[in-house]
C-alpha cells in the first residue's frame, strides 16, 4: 500500500475512503541530510559509469495523505560540495567549464505537481533549475515506507530517479574521442534516496 494510495478493500459505495493510517502521514517533513542521498550518474568515454553526489543540501516537503495532488516538494543543493571521489574531477565540475559554482553556487528544485501511480509507486513534476536556467523535469518516486526512530523521530522514506539533457541546462563541455562519440554523456541521470523527518 503506497504512501497517498488507497486499499481497494477500504472503499465504500462511493470508493472514496481513506485508510486511516495514510492519514496520519500527512504533514510537513524536512529532509534528514545524515540519510539522505542526492546523486547523479553520467556515462565517461562511453564506456563506463561515473558516480556522484551532493554533501550539503536541504529540503522540504509536505505530504497529503488523502489527496496526492497537494503534496509538494522543495529542495536547495549547495553545488561546491560535490563529490565524484576525484579531487580533479570534482574541481572541473565546479569551474566554469561546468557549474560555475561562483556565480551560481545553488541547485534548486520546486515541485509543481503530484501523483499517485498505483501501489507505491508515485511521480512528481517541477523545475529545476541550474545556472540560471529553469526547466521541468519528472521524478518518479517508490514510497519506502514510514517509521519513528529509537529517538522519536517520524520520519518518511522514498527512492527516486529521473533523466535529464544536462545541454538544456548549458552544461554543454565535452571532448570528442578519437574513436568516435563524446567523453561526457549528454544524459545525466538523477538518483535520490530520500529520508525525511516530521515537523514538530
Amino acid at each position: 500500500m503506497g504512501l497517498f494510495g488507497r486499499k481497494d478493500d477500504d472503499k465504500g459505495a462511493t470508493g472514496s475512503a481513506v485508510s486511516p493510517d495514510l492519514a496520519a502521514l500527512t504533514g510537513d517533513y524536512e529532509l534528514d541530510p545524515a540519510h539522505t542521498t542526492i546523486g547523479f550518474v553520467a556515462r565517461h568515454a562511453m564506456v563506463t559509469n561515473v558516480k556522484g553526489h551532493f554533501k550539503e543540501f536541504s529540503g522540504q516537503l509536505h505530504l497529503d495523505g488523502a489527496d496526492p495532488s497537494r503534496s509538494t516538494a522543495s529542495i536547495d543543493v549547495v553545488m561546491d560540495t560535490i563529490d565524484t571521489g576525484n579531487a580533479d574531477r570534482d574541481g572541473h565540475l565546479r569551474s566554469a567549464d561546468f557549474f560555475k559554482i561562483d556565480e551560481f553556487p545553488t541547485m534548486t528544485f520546486r515541485s509543481t505537481k503530484a501523483e499517485a501511480l498505483g501501489g507505491d509507486d508515485y511521480r512528481i513534476t517541477g523545475d529545476l533549475t541550474i545556472l540560471g536556467t529553469t526547466k521541468p523535469i519528472t521524478i518518479d518516486l517508490e514510497f519506502n515506507g514510514a517509521a519513528k526512530d529509537p529517538f522519536g523521530n517520524e520520519r518518511v522514506g522514498f527512492e527516486g530517479k529521473a533523466e535529464i539533457q544536462r545541454s538544456e541546462w548549458g552544461l554543454t563541455w565535452n571532448a570528442a574521442l578519437e574513436t568516435g562519440g563524446m567523453l561526457v554523456s549528454d544524459k545525466i541521470k538523477l538518483v535520490f534516496d530520500i529520508s525525511a523527518i516530521r515537523k514538530a
